[in-house]
């Protein structure tokens, strides 16, 4: 279940484990810090072959069934499985993804924050300023560190996935990127609605790491 919550940290740790990958979280925050959290992320049926071919075909590359979900949720008190489903599109290469989507309801942000990271490491919600910050880190140069010659490899297979974040508040709220400059980024900073997206392949190359600010009032 860690591979799952590392993806939706939309952590390069995932990428990297499970290369041909795309992942999107669309996350509702109510003004009493209960809200959901939907989430879709992509991966090749080129993955899954390859995961076949070592004698695992009862263990998927990445789990991705609602039973996984369930069993992880039922650990975190405040949340809940809403919806879940998963089905086989084409891609733009002209094969075919396995996209998983699913929604969850917290409770509160703690629940929220659990499931996202339990470590406090990658996610963290702050008062600030008289305003709650969100801080997701998508990129750790310390811990998410590859090899130069794996870097390319897996720039090249990420053709065509995306990483997507996005955020919806009680009230405006307001996104902002460290590095502040990052190429082939598209943000909405300001609104009740925030978000930010960038290239798998673009992300993993960031010299300078990438965590997002979120910041609202309630």
């Amino acid at each position: 279940m860690k591979r799952i919550m590392y993806c939706l940290l939309l952590a390069p740790l995932v990428l990297m484990m499970n290369s041909c990958l795309g992942a999107s979280a669309d996350i509702m925050m109510r003004a009493d810090g209960s809200g959901s959290v939907t989430l879709e992320y992509r991966v090749s049926q080129m993955l899954e072959s390859l995961g076949r071919l070592d004698g695992n075909e009862g263990s998927p590359a990445i789990p991705v069934g609602k039973a996984d979900f369930e069993r992880s949720i039922a650990r975190i008190p405040g949340l809940r499985l809403s919806s879940f489903s998963a089905k086989e599109v084409r891609n733009a290469a002209g094969g075919k993804d396995l996209v998983t989507k699913v929604k969850l309801d917290f409770k509160d942000t703690a629940a929220l924050l659990a499931f996202l990271d339990s470590t406090g490491s990658r996610a963290t919600i702050a008062r600030e300023g008289g305003k709650n910050v969100l801080r997701l880190v998508l990129l750790d140069l310390v811990k998410d560190a590859i090899d130069t010659d794996l870097l390319s490899l897996l720039q090249e297979i990420s053709a065509g996935y995306e990483i997507s974040v996005s955020f919806t508040a009680p009230k405006n709220a307001a996104l902002s990127v460290i590095p502040l400059s990052v190429p082939s980024v598209r943000i909405v900073q300001q609104g009740k609605k925030v978000s930010f997206a960038i290239g798998t392949g673009e992300l993993l190359g960031l010299k300078d790491g990438l965590t997002l600010y979120i910041s609202w009032q309630n």
